[in-house]
């Protein structure tokens, strides 16, 4: 998404920069998010009762002869049984069923159109500034207005079907029960029956796609499902574990057979492959990547976690445009369904950072950072967490917070850069919710002494402020969230941490959503500075930096790992935003690229918490013809730390590394 201020770049590549029409666009439908939930929608559930919501799943089963086992398991992939007070998702889908309004899906603009951000971030190159259009309404698929098609079904209004939990559930049911019905099969008791109707459901438009999503319906009924929603409902699927469902039903549904053969995914994630462009287009301009050998030319160490801020077929176009930019993968909301467009031997241009782009896999997800109060539909994290357990095994990174990045974690390559960088997929991407479907559930590791702290609010009850989602100053629809808010001092009304990169002329930090001068992030390790009641202070970007932790509903736990601090007599050390090789080796004909520090200093007495270490590296790419490609490779080491909001990096020779305890 965009970064909290727009910076002047000059455009000297041979490309209009044209986000601009794309933003007065979107910026007229905008108004359309800007309400809150009326009263009765922002009303708790369990007013009426914690088990409320699970009687409405067996009334809705029961007036449209849907099995509630097949209701239950298909809300659970969509929304895991949540209302979200009545607000949006991502893609613009409402309550527990995930009904979706085509209007809340185009008040967007496309992520790598916006801000002053370079997406290649190389800046040995000229700057690029790609252009994007989101689409009209008429061209947005079926997939995005179920929420009317329920309401002419179900006879009920789409203000109530958007608002009101139960209704949601019905508006559900019905789509199910027409689905069942278009496709000829009987309103049958036996769950195993709707296999055909519950791949409908999803939206997909191929079998791959249609089957993946029914195979995850049928596998949440096997296991069973219980959880208290974030209304306080307490819902039950009883578990199923003999049930087989006619996967034959697939048959004869029109649905297409997408290319999958030239994918890099797994096996059990439904991908097909719809490439980005190689392609020269006059003066020597080239787009949309870079043609590389990894993991034999370099290491791939990260992959970055973005979202679209457009819809799945206009960031498709968007992809297969030689001017445009690019990434590996995309991931569909509504089904889980991915693209990939990009070998992940290749170079894609997504993260900001040339330095972490030839380092790293891009995955950007359907979806919209401030629409007003976001939320992700259950198929596109699993969907998203198979794929990156697939590629953390096959490249050997680690399943952390130093290595899975969000786009708002990756550092700006320069001073110049910080404050252009994009800040998706935002506050609220579940990233305890992606860690526990990663194999890797956040947890306490160690005892007060342990010397580090992981990040770890209970989402749903995290609930900071924020403001700007709609309007800029406008105060956002409460919303569970990963994000955690750090001062100068423990109390709450202290100001807030200062980022001196973000605002050089040293303006206080903001609570707008894109603002990350003063946040820390679900997942992140940093290392403990100071105690003081319900209160706990971690170095950060040079600062003491004071949050709060209550042991009663406690945001960060104790864990123990590597940190470091300044060598002995070194009074501060500089902090990079990417970790490029010594002049020295350089061989001819490769332009020196400068090590040019961030604004931030690690000061004596400080320690942050280690990621990898690694040589200083630079990737030699200017042409499109590939014969004067080359890796550079130093003797100069580094060190990744947690060094505030986003990462950042240290010369080895500057800094020692200690256990965290001592």
């Amino acid at each position: 998404m965009r970064g909290s201020v727009t910076a002047s770049v000059p455009p000297t590549r041979r490309r209009a920069a044209r986000a601009a029409g794309a933003l007065a666009s979107a910026a007229l439908l905008v108004p359309l998010l800007g309400a809150a939930p009326s009263s009765s929608a922002s009303r708790p559930a369990s007013a009426a009762g914690p088990e409320s919501l699970q009687r409405a799943f067996a009334a809705a089963a029961a007036e449209y002869d849907v099995p509630q086992s097949v209701l239950l398991g298909v809300s659970y992939l969509q929304s895991r049984w949540d209302a979200h007070g009545g607000a949006p998702s991502v893609t613009g889908g409402y309550g527990p069923m995930h009904l979706t309004d085509a209007r809340t899906a185009l008040a967007s603009a496309p992520h790598h159109g916006d801000g002053a951000e370079d997406p290649r971030g190389d800046t040995s190159r000229a700057t690029l500034r790609p252009e994007a259009k989101p689409p009209t309404e008429a061209q947005l698929p079926a997939r995005f207005k179920t929420l009317k098609r329920a309401a002419k079904l179900s006879g009920l209004p789409a203000e109530r079907l958007r608002e009101d939990a139960a209704a949601n559930v019905r508006g559900g049911a019905a789509l199910l029960a027409a689905a069942q019905k278009r496709l000829g099969k009987p309103l049958s008791a036996d769950p195993a029956d709707w296999y055909g109707a519950i791949a409908r459901f999803s939206g997909a438009d191929d079998r791959a796609s249609a089957a993946t999503y029914a195979n995850d319906v049928f596998a949440v009924i096997r296991d069973g499902q219980r959880r208290t929603t974030d209304a306080g409902q307490r819902v039950t699927l009883a578990a199923r574990p003999g049930l087989a469902p006619e996967a034959a039903q697939l048959r004869g549904m029109g649905l297409r057979k997408a290319d999958a053969a030239a994918t890099d995914c797994p096996k059990t994630l439904a991908c097909e492959w719809i490439p980005a462009p190689y392609e020269e287009f006059g003066d020597g301009d080239y787009g949309n990547h870079d043609k590389a050998d990894r993991p034999k030319s370099q290491g791939i160490k990260y992959i970055v976690v973005h979202d679209t801020e457009g819809t799945w077929e206009g960031v498709l176009k968007m992809v297969q445009d030689p001017t445009y930019v690019s990434w590996h993968y995309t991931l569909r909301s509504s089904d889980g369904h991915v693209a990939q467009h990009v070998r992940t031997k290749d170079v894609a241009w997504h993260a900001g950072n040339w330095y972490v782009n030839a380092k790293s896999v891009g995955l950007e997800h359907e979806g919209f950072l401030t629409a007003p109060d976001t939320w992700y539909t259950e198929a596109m994290y699993r969907s998203s967490a198979r794929l990156v357990k697939y590629l953390a095994k096959r490249y050997g990174i680690p399943l952390d917070r130093q290595h899975i990045l969000g786009h708002d974690t990756v550092p700006g390559t320069t001073a110049a850069t910080i404050r252009g960088m994009h800040t998706d997929p935002g506050p609220y991407w579940d990233w305890q919710h992606y860690f526990k479907l990663l194999g890797k559930p956040l947890h306490r590791t160690a005892g007060p002494k342990g010397g580090l702290v992981t990040v770890a609010p209970e989402f749903s009850k995290n609930q900071p402020e924020f403001t700007g989602c709609a309007k800029p100053g406008e105060k956002c629809v409460p919303h569970g969230s990963s994000a955690v808010r750090v001062y100068t001092e423990p109390r709450e009304d202290a100001p807030l941490i200062q980022d001196i990169g973000l605002r050089p002329g040293g303006e206080p930090s903001t609570i707008d959503v894109n603002d990350m001068g003063s946040r820390l992030s679900t997942g992140q390790q940093y290392a403990v500075a100071d105690r003081q009641g319900d209160w706990t202070a971690v170095w950060y970007l040079g600062q003491k930096a004071w949050f709060k932790n209550p042991a009663k509903q406690p945001t960060a736990v104790d864990a123990r790992g590597w940190v470091l601090t300044p060598k002995d007599g070194v009074s501060d050390v500089p902090v990079y935003g990417r970790a490029y090789p010594e002049k020295e080796a350089y061989p001819a004909g490769v332009p020196v690229q400068a090590v040019s520090p961030l604004p931030y200093k690690l000061l004596s007495g400080q320690k942050y918490a280690v990621g990898d270490k690694l040589p200083g590296e630079y990737f030699f790419s200017p042409t499109f013809d590939l014969a004067p490609h080359r890796v550079v490779r130093g003797k100069d080491m580094y060190y990744e730390i947690q060094f505030g909001h986003r990462v950042a990096f240290v010369r080895a020779a500057d800094v020692k590394v200690v256990p965290s305890g001592s």
